[in-house]
């Protein structure tokens, strides 16, 4: 399975770190060592597993969009288009935990015009004001029936928003945009002529499974 560039660093210093603990433990006895070097294993260990980048098969349906993280669907609802236009978008938010893959897709075909980082709070990303005032960064798609944002969110365990896409890039439906460590939130805002296919509490995969369509105003509160 691929592992994540951001894995790899990490990884590596743990690594380090053990072979100290390893030598420090061979040459005084002290206790302290091993349980640095098993420590640093463990960490080593989870590091893979928290950075790993499985294989999606992407839909070919080029009328629907895919979820641009796993995890579970918190909210589905429409919202005001901040400094877009055309008034009311489809958000749909998905919360990751730190169990799940944390490589963010891009949900559409399309090329990003702009990417904004903003710095901010840790919040809860179940907290309504997380969107707005977290550490937070867009990636604006333009796209054949208009502008989606995909917004990576950190929370109160996140320390870090990573986006590897920049302005002018030409993406496809299920490429790679970045990831957040250590578990946190995405939104991707849709325009109006996208209908929802899940509901709050649904599991959903990066890339691979459908949350909207276009189909038609989606005028639900």
């Amino acid at each position: 399975m691929k592992i994540d560039t951001d894995g790899y660093k990490l990884c590596t210093f743990f690594l380090l770190c053990s072979l100290v603990g390893c030598v420090g433990y061979y040459i005084t006895h002290v206790l302290l060592f091993g349980w640095i070097l098993g420590a640093c294993l463990f960490l080593t260990v989870f590091s893979l597993f928290f950075f790993r980048d499985p294989h999606r098969t992407v839909p070919e349906d080029t009328g629907a969009a895919v979820s641009a993280a796993d995890g579970v669907v918190v909210d589905v609802s429409t919202v005001e288009g901040e400094d877009f236009e055309g008034g009311l978008r489809l958000r749909i938010a998905v919360l990751m935990n730190v169990f799940n893959v944390h490589v963010n897709r891009c949900p559409v075909d399309g090329k990003v015009v702009q990417t904004k980082y903003r710095t901010g709070k840790k919040l809860s990303a179940f907290n309504r004001r997380a969107e707005y005032e977290n550490e937070h960064a867009d990636s604006d798609i333009e796209t054949a029936s208009g502008m989606v944002r995909i917004r990576q969110i950190a929370g109160i365990i996140a320390r870090r928003v990573v986006t590897r896409v920049k302005d002018g890039d030409v993406l496809k439906k299920g490429d790679r945009i970045g990831l957040i460590r250590f578990g946190s939130r995405v939104d991707v805002f849709f325009p109006k002529d996208y209908m929802p296919v899940v509901s709050k509490g649904d599991h959903v995969r990066a890339g691979e499974t459908i949350i909207a369509r276009l189909g038609g105003d989606y005028n639900q509160k």
